[in-house]
């Protein structure tokens, strides 16, 4: 049971009203006044159409936001009332926003949500972007459906997306984690989940509340905290996501710094886990997939493999301390290669990464400095994986992703040999 003094006393006064509840979706907002109507409606119509014979609760967790977001969710409290009435449910769908307190980020807002969950005693949960476009009533049963009918703990989201978005997953978090732990959970930082009662009061149990993880890194650590420690994990199609484009200033060196630093901390954590898994095996996918159109993605191939033949020259003292010899001549000798003729060998990478993450381990350098200093090579690999899509067509991304995992786990037993405890 989460602990009650911890939740802000309008708040506790709410769920003391409402005593318990079958399902609860928590909504984490920051300044998305412009979307989160369309997502609290779609997610009040989910649980309308789908679970209309279950008492849900609706958690709009917001972080503080100045454009008017909690007073727009208000606002579309009543339109999605209307609607609920016209479905009958036999239990009425509670909702309440409140502003959250304590680390600036979305864990927090997660941490919120797991006590709510707790304190309602629920079967199911599950948590959805608010600045989501594309979100249907569907995902709401998607996402808890097979919590409550199949006994799963973690509905991790399957989304259909440009070749050339979520590179930081594509190229990095999810071969590692696939390899890692051992299940094929194609999108395990996309931001949309689903997870059972059981599984947020063990969240809610772990010491991560006051450290970087709480701070940047809430998704992955759910993720992997769910296939480390043996929970049932599945994952639901949800077809495409659409979402507000990031700040498009912000500083990719931070975001491989939050994201990956958080993977590699996880691996310290779970290093006894892992170091036993010698293969990986499909995780079962839920949801009717589909062809569905996705946005486009800009990039600037020349501007990338410039910053990558520059990063060769400034970090070279860096990466002799980091790099295995046959990996750093590789890389030294792409650097000198013309633009069209320019290609990471998927074992050069996979070597990379284990490089990073044993010197990571072994402290060789300062972690954020070590962690800053892969930006440049990232970049090299994603204008790599853009020649190469461009040359074989987009239909054939997917498969150069899977080859990738396929190499990574075929290398395994290098990290495992050389992370010596």
């Amino acid at each position: 049971m989460a602990e009650v003094n911890q939740l802000q006393p309008e708040v506790a006064g709410r769920l003391a009203a409402i005593k318990r509840a079958d399902v609860l979706v928590g909504i984490p907002s920051y300044n998305n006044a412009r979307t989160i109507a369309h997502v609290v409606r779609a997610v009040s119509a989910g649980l309308a159409k789908y679970f209309p014979d279950v008492q849900g609760v609706v958690l709009n967790s917001d972080g503080g936001s100045t454009d008017g977001t909690t007073d727009v969710v208000a606002g579309a409290q009543a339109e999605s009332d209307r609607l609920l009435l016209v479905r009958h449910p036999l239990y009425p769908i509670h909702r309440i926003t409140t502003p959250y307190h304590g680390i600036p980020g979305k864990g927090s807002a997660f941490r919120l949500i797991f006590q709510v969950a707790a304190e309602l005693d629920v079967k199911a949960c599950a948590v959805v972007d608010a600045d989501l476009r594309s979100i249907t009533p569907e995902w709401v049963e998607l996402l808890l459906r097979p919590i409550l009918e199949e006994g799963y703990d973690y509905v991790a989201p399957y989304y259909r997306r440009h070749p050339y978005d979520g590179t930081i997953t594509n190229s990095i978090v999810y071969p590692l984690t696939r390899t890692l732990y051992g299940q094929r959970v194609r999108q395990p930082i996309g931001g949309d989940f689903g997870f059972s009662g059981r599984l947020a009061r063990h969240y809610l149990g772990k010491d991560v509340w006051h450290t970087d993880v709480a701070r940047y890194g809430i998704d992955i650590w759910m993720t992997t905290t769910a296939l480390a420690e043996n929970f049932k994990v599945c994952q639901a199609f949800l077809g495409a996501k659409l979402h507000d484009p990031k700040d498009p200033g912000s500083d990719l060196s931070s975001m491989l710094l939050q994201v990956v630093g958080s993977v590699l901390r996880l691996m310290e954590d779970y290093a006894r886990v892992w170091k036993n898994i010698h293969s990986s095996v499909p995780t079962p996918l839920y949801g009717f997939q589909f062809d569905v159109a996705t946005e486009p993605i800009a990039v600037n191939v020349d501007r990338m493999v410039t910053a990558f033949r520059q990063g060769c020259r400034d970090l070279a003292d860096i990466y002799a301390q980091v790099l295995f010899s046959d990996v750093l001549q590789l890389m030294a000798y792409l650097a000198q290669r013309p633009r069209d003729d320019f290609e990471i060998p998927d074992g050069t990478w996979v070597r990379t990464i284990y490089d990073f993450a044993l010197a990571y381990h072994h402290r060789v350098i300062d972690r954020e400095h070590l962690l800053r200093s892969l930006t440049p090579l990232y970049l090299g690999w994603v204008a790599s994986f853009v020649l190469g899509v461009q040359r074989q067509g987009t239909e054939h991304a997917e498969g150069r992703i899977e080859k990738l995992c396929a190499a990574f786990e075929q290398d395994k037993a290098y990290l495992v040999e050389n992370w010596k405890d």
